[in-house]
């Protein structure tokens, strides 16, 4: 029997849906995993397939050609570390390991670290696109050593999703890069679903539009700039009818978001930094809030909003919020990047902007035509502090930050959270004005803890006794 190109350790859905990926690429890959069930639908795929169900560990090993290439598609965090433990001792020199996981990338740095030094090498791969992305070409993005990335490279650009011909997958940088860039990437997701539910919540409640009038409008807005997979699932959502009582599907639903985490890691490790991504912070903070049903039951019972006014103008409105929501889009992925760009230096991994975008720009979950935009701006500028003051996106910003101020304040006006638009517009007003009223911050810091303050007129550091001494 021939040897198998590609093996993989962990056969549940997106390991299945890759390795049958793969397979259909033209590459025979062998399979494994702890549990026999998922073993055994492997091996009910592999019949009259290029595939290789192996039920011991030795066995898939022995299965693989030499280096041998091996993608690990288990849970985060212990397990990582327990299938390598299990893994290395049967690898030589040269061989290569892939996480494939969602994985922390400082725990990516580790592995990297200490596998290189056993003569292992390693890539941390962020994969989206969820279980039919897995399967028909999802956005890849590895990070590891280039000799690592040279091993796998033309089994990923084979399954990548494709843009224009061009495989959405890039050499990301070193050691944790690849599972950096898909943190981030998860984060901009946690944002734009945020502000489509805003979005619909101002729309719906707001505007008193119905699901049927809510799935033209966003399959209309699916037709022009905002066209994007999470654009075209939220007109399908909208149309979609519960079986069992013939209601809107998204009516049934209770409203409560889950969360796996990347979303946290990326707010966490932006204060590490001291990077500001405050609609990526909002986005986390919304699903947090939705836990709170039952407190949130009570208090609409206790506490007071203003009355229900419908606009009279709702076509107006509604082009206000289209507006809104790209302006606001902006903003977040503004922050993203910026992020990625504090990251990039600190922890030296070289990161390439262009890139990140056109490779995002299919087979992810925030797959979207505006990613070629934002591609063409770090193309034009690859030392681009912020997409704000890109000159295309500036104009854009100039022409709808009134629409954006408008939304914001129909929101507000009508009693409903948008902590995602007016943490956008904040950003945005901050980040333009010149003069912030962290003067009035630092001197209260210095007046409690002398921890002083630099002046406008002269350079240098200084303190100020506040108290009158007698």
């Amino acid at each position: 029997m021939d040897e198998a190109n590609f093996g993989v350790v962990g056969l549940g859905v997106m390991g299945r849906m890759l390795a049958l990926n793969m397979e259909r690429n033209g590459f025979r890959v062998a399979g494994v995993d702890l549990d026999p069930a998922r073993t055994r639908h492997f091996g009910t795929d592999a019949e009259g397939k290029n595939l290789i169900s192996c039920e011991t560990l030795d066995g898939f090993i022995s299965a693989l050609e030499r280096p041998r290439r091996i993608l690990m598609m288990v849970p985060a965090g212990k397990a990582v570390d327990e299938a390598i433990a299990s893994l290395k001792p049967r690898l030589a020199p040269g061989d290569l390991l892939i996480d494939g996981g969602n994985t922390f990338f400082l725990d990516t740095d580790r592995r990297s670290k200490e596998l290189e030094a056993s003569g292992i090498v390693y890539i941390g791969t962020g994969i989206s696109g969820g279980e039919q992305g897995a399967l028909w070409g999802p956005a890849i993005m590895p990070g590891g050593q280039p000799e690592a990335w040279e091993l796998v490279k033309p089994i990923f650009e084979a399954v990548a999703a494709k843009v224009c011909g061009e495989p959405c997958v890039a050499y990301m940088g070193p050691r944790g890069a690849g599972h950096y860039v898909k943190m981030v990437h998860n984060g901009i997701e946690y944002g734009d679903m945020q502000l489509i539910a805003e979005a619909y919540d101002i729309l719906h409640r707001g505007l008193g539009l119905d699901n049927d009038r809510l799935g033209d409008i966003f399959n209309e807005w699916n037709r022009g700039e905002l066209e994007s997979y999470l654009i075209e699932i939220t007109g399908a959502i909208f149309a979609k009818k519960d079986p069992e009582t013939g209601e809107s599907m998204v009516d049934v639903i209770l409203d409560e978001a889950q969360q796996k985490g990347t979303g946290k890691w990326m707010s966490q490790n932006a204060f590490d930094l001291g990077a500001p991504i405050p609609t990526v912070n909002a986005a986390v903070e919304s699903r947090i809030l939705s836990a709170y049903k039952e407190e949130r039951i009570a208090a609409s019972r206790i506490l007071a909003g203003p009355a229900a006014e419908i606009p009279a103008d709702r076509d107006e409105v509604v082009a206000a919020v289209r507006e809104a929501l790209y302006a606001a889009k902006i903003c977040s992925y503004a922050q993203g990047f910026a992020l990625m760009g504090l990251a990039s230096r600190e922890y030296g991994y070289d990161l390439n902007f262009a890139e990140i975008a056109r490779i995002w720009r299919g087979g992810c979950i925030i797959r979207a035509r505006f990613l070629n935009d934002v591609r063409d701006a770090f193309l034009r500028n690859p030392g681009l502090s912020n997409l704000m003051v890109d000159p295309e996106f500036a104009r854009v910003l100039n022409a709808r930050q009134r629409s954006l101020r408008r939304v914001v304040s129909l929101a507000a006006n009508s009693g409903l959270p948008a902590l995602a638009f007016s943490s956008a517009l904040a950003y945005y007003d901050a980040y333009r004005n010149r003069r912030l009223p962290a003067n009035l911050t630092q001197a209260q810091r210095d007046y409690f803890g002398a921890h002083t303050y630099r002046r406008v007129d002269r350079d240098g550091v200084f303190h100020t006794e506040w108290q009158a001494t007698a």
